[in-house]
């Protein structure tokens, strides 16, 4: 990683991950293999903030479900994106990889080391309204074509997201600004229990 860490991809260590090597690694992975519209590639960095912006918006959140969404993609910093069908297709390998990376990820940031059933489908629900969005503008499909895969948004339009691709080092600054804001919250949140 340009943060000097090394990283084990066998056995992740928390201790490893850093925030600043997901932001700049999520703002050079490209979503849809990079077959999407605009002067720069849609990145994994962007979409994380318009999931999160999804999910905060459509549902009562603390800051540890809020950060768990922003970072619901955070594995494909080291092993990138790879579209659902050839997800498939690569089986378990990569599943189990991705699922300790997750991990290590968490623990990092004093997560639980994945989300409860309830919270992934909710952070799933927003993914793929965002997929919608990202489809019919960015990808091009019709919109009958976008509803059969996706479904039909409720609640939120276009011009609530940061759709348009962004340069690679402003997607990753909006997403360290980001996670910054939600562990400020946490922070809050954690002094005034205390």
């Amino acid at each position: 990683m340009l943060s000097g860490r090394r990283l084990d991809l066998l056995d992740p260590s928390p201790l490893d991950v850093e925030i600043a090597d997901i932001a700049h690694g999520l703002a050079r992975v490209a979503r849809w293999n990079g077959q999407t519209r605009g002067d720069h590639a849609f990145s994994v960095a962007q979409h994380s903030l318009i999931v999160e912006a999804i999910f905060s918006r459509s549902s009562e959140a603390s800051p540890d479900e809020m950060l768990m969404a922003l970072l619901h993609d955070a594995p494909e910093y080291v092993i990138g994106d790879m579209i659902s069908p050839f997800k498939s297709v690569v089986g378990g390998g990569y599943k189990s990889v991705e699922k300790r990376l997750e991990a290590a990820i968490h623990l990092r940031f004093s997560l639980a080391p994945h989300p409860s059933n309830h919270l992934k489908d909710r952070i799933k629900k927003a993914d793929t309204i965002a997929a919608y969005f990202e489809a019919t503008e960015l990808a091009g499909f019709s919109m009958a074509e976008a509803k059969k895969f996706f479904g039909q948004p409720r609640g939120i339009t276009r011009d609530m997201l940061l759709i348009d691709p962004l340069p690679a080092v402003e997607a990753q600054h909006l997403f360290i600004e980001r996670f910054n804001a939600i562990e400020a919250m946490r922070t809050t949140q954690t002094n005034g229990a205390a």
